[in-house]
């Protein structure tokens, strides 16, 4: 027996369950994804002040350890994704929430680390505060952002074929309002006990209760249960859309193609937007003269709107190809972007709250049923284990980009539009992103 088939059947067996067991799946990919909050950019950004003040490290010597500890984590991610084809998601899930667990509880007690390896008035103790963040936040943005969000995607994506896209959007409305809902909530922790408190009410519900939520319910193959996808059986189209591959690609093949990297390259632009523009919001939108609340105002309708968009777009993406998908993705980013760049109280405030809920809907839906329908589960892991790796990699630059651009610039309007450019550009050519398995159907 395979090591991640060892104890399918403990504490019960999957195939004694009265109704189809990817129900409970996608129940339990969707708290999984849920559990990485304290490891997303909303999750660190509530906490940025506290660790400013306690550690006594400026804006932009935390911004720095936090974008290498990114970069740091997005090359292993990759590793990440072979460990997991090799495990499967139950055993990955388990190391990752343990991780994670750990790392909350350091943070926790970060600035009382730094101090007793070097005191605060010695010459070295900036460099030693900087660095020993960034090995904080490389363990949590590994662990958090990457591991335990692939791990439970992947899973879910395993467990259907034919009604992927429509779990994917369940399961994204979940996701999106929990995460629009995940500063407020880490925000009264902290204010119902400490910055340090909320940490260790974390790292103790995720290291402990988490972990064995994860023992208790996921599985990686439903073949390994002695079930199969759906719970029916499915030829290799549905809906005139091919939703079952032909052919199993490796991660070779797979970036090879051209339609990879247009469907890679917008959500890791995305995630660089999303990243840039939200740990400097206040900052951005203080520029055009819109004070903080009205700054943050923008959250609410953005996240209504998208949550309806992914459940919309992950039923219709069973339905038709995913590349008018894609379209309607870069056309959400065009539209954002050209209206955080002339933001105001207006027109372009609204046009923004439009244009960045598309792609935020669009963003959920592509990034989890493309890679299982393009190019097969044989590899998924490794392969999404590097998409995963572009993105958090980009998302690490975004804060940099944007604050390059203010501080030597004198606007954020510049990051913005090499944005846009790189977004029109992708978008001339996205007509060629075609399914690569549409080439194997004639042979098959």
């Amino acid at each position: 027996m395979k090591f991640k088939q060892k104890y399918n059947n403990f504490p019960f067996n999957p195939s004694k369950v009265p109704f189809f067991y990817g129900w409970v799946i996608l129940f339990a990919a969707t708290v999984g994804v849920l559990f990485s909050a304290p490891g997303q950019t909303t999750g660190v950004s509530t906490f940025t002040d506290y660790l400013i003040e306690n550690i006594g490290i400026n804006r932009d010597q935390i911004s720095t350890a936090y974008m290498f500890g990114t970069i740091g984590s997005s090359f292993i991610l990759t590793y990440a994704g072979t460990l997991y084809d090799k495990y499967g998601a139950r055993w990955v899930g388990m190391a990752a929430a343990l991780t994670l667990g750990f790392v909350l509880l350091l943070f926790s007690q970060s600035d009382r680390i730094i101090k007793a390896i070097v005191p605060e008035n010695s010459t070295v103790y900036v460099g030693v505060a900087i660095t020993t963040c960034i090995l904080f936040f490389f363990m949590l943005r590994f662990s958090g952002q990457g591991v335990i969000t692939m791990v439970s995607r992947n899973m879910l994506m395993k467990w259907f074929v034919a009604r992927r896209g429509l779990v994917n959007g369940i399961s994204s409305v979940f996701v999106s309002i929990g995460f629009s809902m995940a500063p407020l909530t880490f925000d009264m922790l902290i204010e119902g006990t400490s910055w340090r408190g909320a940490w260790l009410l974390m790292a103790l519900t995720i290291g402990v209760g988490f972990f064995l939520f994860v023992f208790v319910f996921f599985r990686d193959n439903p073949e390994d249960c002695d079930q199969i996808p759906d719970g029916e059986k499915h030829g290799n189209k549905e809906h005139n859309v091919i939703i079952k591959p032909f052919k199993q690609f490796t991660l070779k093949e797979a970036r090879n193609g051209l339609t990879f990297w247009l469907f890679v390259l917008p959500s890791a632009i995305y995630a660089m937007f999303i990243t840039g523009y939200i740990f400097h919001l206040v900052s951005v939108f203080g520029e055009a003269g819109i004070d903080k609340e009205r700054a943050l105002a923008v959250f609410i309708p953005i996240s209504l709107i998208s949550v309806v968009l992914a459940f919309v777009g992950g039923w219709i993406s069973d339905r038709i190809k995913l590349q008018y998908l894609l379209y309607l993705m870069l056309a959400g980013m065009v539209v954002s972007l050209i209206a955080l760049a002339n933001i105001n109280t207006g027109f372009y405030y609204y046009a923004f709250i439009i244009g960045s809920a598309i792609p935020s809907g669009m963003y959920n839906v592509l990034l989890s049923v493309t890679w299982p329908r393009f190019y097969g589960r044989d590899h998924l892991g490794k392969i999404t284990g590097f998409v995963m790796a572009i993105i958090v990699f980009f998302s690490a630059l975004g804060p940099i980009v944007f604050s390059l651009s203010y501080s030597h610039l004198g606007s954020y309007s510049y990051a913005i539009y090499a944005l846009l450019g790189i977004i029109l550009v992708i978008s001339a050519i996205s007509f060629k992103a075609h399914n690569p398995q549409d080439k194997y159907e004639a042979e098959s």
